[in-house]
């Protein structure tokens, strides 16, 4: 009874001494680097260059970490691709690449360097974390042995992976991801599964993934919805793309819907229209960065809430379709017509009164909007729908609602990229019957701003403005993901290379029978 009343004293004591040391909110920094690239080769550099070229990234990354730690910040978030670039062969990015452990070997690089082979970045993005207190997330490449016998193990006995590292205060490794959803990659492997990666600190519970991840469900809703993360960090080389895709405007949107922190670092190059990062509340933006004028890296800074989810800013739960199933369609579907955004077809409708109650549908999808612009400029707008599998790869499907600017007054150009606007609106409320509980809230403004404290979600699932009138909008728009409708990969978990070992045997094969049906 003594030892059981010792124990039971003991686990209260520390759940105390738990809830004492946690911290209400944190410093967040996150880094949007110019990155250094290297020559564009297909030959594999020395071992040596490779690490010269790293060394010339990670001496700016080290510049933002100083000054991210002498801010006080918690955590510094780095972006994807950060020290090496990446445009590679699989063999070209091989001198770039080191042996990753898992966390669970508990090792300080820092303080033993070769306990894992030739590992000197991962040496010194530890001491950087331990130097200067501060939890460290970065971008590398890992190469994992695997057995040559196995048919999937890639010919050169390596599988090869995008991987973030994450460092705590005393340099530590605490955590490690491998890219799951590569987006044009094939210097890099798919890992076998999505894998749910999650850490904790006094300032609340972490999880990861990368870059175009952010698009599916595993593992980002995944993450959230199941493993109760109270923020995200998110690394990533970024392309924007024009009306639904800029890094600010999507970002910020998702930690909205998904309610949730989250810390995006990008990579800066402006020829390929990369930029954009953040620090998004599930409210609203906290600090944000988009620069196409210039080729220089960006640090951010803002205190954010450890746990979201105790907080009296915490937005309630929303019901996506509620407001739109229960009224009538209003007048307008007559008018309507088709055309693209990007390779997606849309239905629009023109706004073409400074204000009036519409109505367009595709599919299972109807979208209304109210609106009232302040005075209508020769601008043209249109409110568009699209229900259906996306894009080139017609693999994820969306259900979007969206009130654009068109590029000019013909229609034609309705859905085209425009980044500049002079209309106002004094009120707009849009709303759509998505089938999907996952829908991520966008307004846009001119010259590519977000709108932070101008709108907002009601629970019944419109999207309105409040404060008063706007500035000049390019697009307001609700951006659904019905995940259960993907049309899933072919390739599955089977790294790239092995595919394509399997496709050529496959097809060897083929040959082969119709060679002996002809004899």
């Amino acid at each position: 009874m003594i030892i059981s009343s010792f124990q039971t004293s003991v686990a209260v004591f520390a759940l105390i001494i738990l809830h004492v040391s946690a911290l209400d909110t944190f410093k967040a920094a996150v880094y949007e680097h110019a990155v250094i690239l290297p020559n564009d080769t297909e030959t594999p550099v020395s071992q040596d260059y490779a690490l010269l070229l790293m060394n010339r990234n990670i001496d700016i990354l080290e510049r933002a970490i100083k000054q991210a730690a002498e801010q006080g910040a918690q955590i510094i978030v780095t972006p994807e691709d950060a020290i090496y670039g990446w445009k590679f062969t699989r063999e070209a990015i091989f001198p770039y690449l080191e042996d990753i452990p898992d966390p669970l070997v508990n090792w300080i690089p820092c303080q033993d360097p070769h306990r894992f082979g030739h590992t000197p970045v991962q040496a010194r993005l530890s001491c950087l974390a331990k130097n200067n207190s501060i939890y460290v997330l970065a971008n590398i490449g890992h190469k994992k042995p695997c057995n040559s016998r196995d048919s999937a193990c890639p010919p050169n006995g390596h599988y090869q992976y995008n991987t973030n590292v994450v460092y705590d205060a005393n340099g530590k490794l605490v955590a490690r991801y491998h890219k799951y959803n590569l987006y044009s990659e094939l210097q890099f492997d798919v890992p076998e599964k999505p894998e749910l990666v999650t850490f904790n600190t006094s300032f609340g519970k972490f999880g990861i993934f990368t870059c175009f991840g952010i698009l599916f469900h595993d593992p980002a809703v995944t993450l959230v919805k199941d493993f109760h993360v109270d923020t995200i960090l998110f690394p990533t080389a970024w392309m924007n793309v024009l009306p639904f895709l800029t890094a600010i405007e999507f970002h910020s949107a998702w930690a909205m819907g998904m309610r949730v922190n989250l810390l995006v670092a990008n990579t800066h190059n402006v020829s390929l229209k990369m930029t954009g990062s953040g620090i998004y509340a599930p409210h609203s933006p906290k600090a944000y960065h988009y620069d196409m004028e210039t080729e220089l890296g960006k640090i951010l800074f803002a205190e954010v809430d450890s746990y979201p989810r105790n907080s009296p800013t915490y937005p309630p739960a929303v019901n996506w379709s509620a407001y739109a199933t229960t009224i009538k369609p209003f007048p307008g579907q007559k008018n309507s017509f088709r055309g693209f955004i990007s390779r997606d077809e849309f239905n629009f409708t023109e706004l073409f009164e400074n204000a009036g109650n519409l109505t367009v549908c595709q599919k299972e999808l109807c979208c209304h909007l109210s609106y009232r612009m302040l005075g209508k400029e020769n601008e043209v707008y249109v409110l568009g729908a699209f229900a259906g599998l996306h894009g080139r790869r017609r693999r994820e499907y969306w259900q979007v609602c969206t009130m654009v600017k068109c590029k000019s007054t013909n229609l034609a150009t309705c859905g085209q990229p425009v980044d500049t606007a002079l209309t106002r609106f004094e009120m707009f409320s849009l709303s759509g019957t998505f089938r999907t509980e996952y829908v991520f809230p966008e307004v846009l403004l001119t010259k590519i701003n977000l709108a932070p404290g101008k709108f907002e979600v009601l629970k019944d699932g419109r999207l309105v403005n409040k404060n008063g009138s706007s500035e000049p909008i390019l697009t307001v728009s609700l951006f659904g993901r019905w995940y259960t409708k993907d049309v899933r990969s072919i390739s599955g978990g089977t790294s790239n290379s092995a595919t394509t070992y399997l496709i050529i045997s496959t097809l060897l094969m083929i040959i082969a029978l119709q060679n002996i049906v002809m004899v």
